[in-house]
């Protein structure tokens, strides 16, 4: 019985790709600015050969190398795990345009920015579909947003639209003047208007409560996401009978397209526990896990600290995951672009993506180098399931599997 476990680590690039400056993104490096804090460690990760992907290898302090030339041995034996390296082949460096990506579907167009703020022929029928005014409506911090216009929001009752570097439509307001379930339909309202010229890839849900100067968000963040224009490697797992279990975000990033059942997380640590949760029950197929507080908790708000804390507890975490995998059991743990919280921008950074390995298959010290495509992982988990998917990216299998298993 086959199972894949894929965790995607939201936001943890691993250095600039080279057309990182079109973007305005020279310089970034996510896991390196992490790494830099007292707060980080990460030897689980660095067993299965993290710090010994290629752009990694040449600043990380890597225990596991550091070992081996001590020893005279060579060729990345010690690695318990197989590594490389991904570049993004879709346009854009957003949490939609990766994921898709991921699950075999690149996209060439990027999706639709709104430096400006977003046109009046698209608020002007929101309001009218909504009965609400509206506030701000320019690219703004989330947190910046409630703080300089929540007050307001509680006087008029009008929501706070804003959007940010990425293709997004952000809608907040305070639980006590929107309920959540209002605020819901209200951004389902915006999802069905965002389409064509308007398409942005996700429609969010902000609700916040508190007193004016100490407004906080709530965990009830909801998205809606674009439906992927393609069939994706979770539409063909489906078709062929095999278990889709989507974990955090995952559900919400594909519109539900191609998800068997899912589940949605309140943090990190939820969604640690509720993966081990399913990775205990028997099934044939994937479980496809978010874990998106490094990207909002910290790389948007420019927290060093936070990020490496996060993933330090994520690495204390692991070997409860790994304790969990059987013969024929693969986990892959990767991100879906940069979020690097030392540089000025708050925004994502367009940065390659670590892919680490593990499990009964795994050759372990395989290296797979640098991969032009994020849509390699999805083509690899079918060849693992010996299904012919007619997704993007090319299936690297026969370099991290043992002999036995293929």
């Amino acid at each position: 019985m086959k199972r894949v476990c894929l965790i995607v680590l939201d936001s943890v690039g691993i250095g600039e790709m080279p057309d990182a400056k079109d973007y305005g993104d020279e310089g970034s490096n996510t896991l390196r600015a992490c790494a830099g804090s007292s707060r980080f460690s990460m030897p689980n990760m660095e067993r299965l050969g993290l710090g010994a992907i290629d752009g990694v290898r040449d600043w990380y302090p890597d225990p596991v190398r550091a070992a081996e030339r001590a020893g005279g041995s060579s060729g990345g034996c010690g690695y318990a795990g197989a590594f490389g390296r991904l570049g993004e082949a879709s346009k854009g460096k957003d949490t939609t345009t990766g994921h898709w990506e991921i699950a075999g579907l690149v996209s060439k167009t990027p999706m639709p920015l709104f430096p400006e703020g977003f046109p009046r022929e698209l608020l002007d029928e929101f309001e009218r579909r909504t009965g609400r005014g509206i506030l701000c409506n320019r690219p703004y911090s989330g947190t910046d947003a409630i703080r300089d216009f929540g007050e307001e929001h509680m006087r008029t009752g009008a929501l706070i639209v804003y959007t940010s570097a990425d293709s997004v439509f952000q809608v907040a307001a305070h639980e006590s003047v929107v309920p959540v379930k209002e605020l819901y339909e209200i951004c389902e309202t915006a999802r069905e208007l965002c389409v064509g010229t308007f398409g942005v890839g996700r429609v969010i849900a902000r609700p916040f409560e508190g007193e004016p100067g100490s407004f906080k968000r709530t965990e009830r963040r909801h998205d809606f996401s674009l439906l992927p224009p393609k069939d994706t490697m979770l539409d063909v797992l489906l078709a062929h009978g095999k278990e889709v279990l989507a974990v955090g975000k995952i559900n919400d990033i594909f519109a539900g397209k191609g998800i068997g059942e899912f589940i949605r997380t309140s943090g990190n640590a939820d969604g640690i526990d509720k993966t081990i949760a399913y990775m205990k029950r028997e099934f044939e197929g994937i479980c496809f896990t978010n874990l998106v507080d490094y990207d909002m908790l910290y790389g948007h708000r420019n927290d060093v600290d936070g990020y490496a804390e996060a993933l330090t507890y994520f690495d204390r975490r692991l070997p409860e995951l790994l304790a969990l995998l059987g013969e024929e059991d693969v986990l892959m743990i990767t991100a879906d672009h940069g979020c690097d919280p030392s540089t000025p921008s708050t925004d994502h950074s367009r940065e390659y993506v670590p892919l680490v390995m593990a499990g009964g298959p795994i050759k372990a010290g395989a290296d797979i180098g640098t991969r032009e495509t994020f849509a390699d992982i999805g083509a690899t988990i079918l060849d693992y399931f010996g299904i012919k998917g007619g997704i993007s990216g090319k299936s690297f299998l026969k370099e991290i599997c043992v002999s036995h298993i293929l």
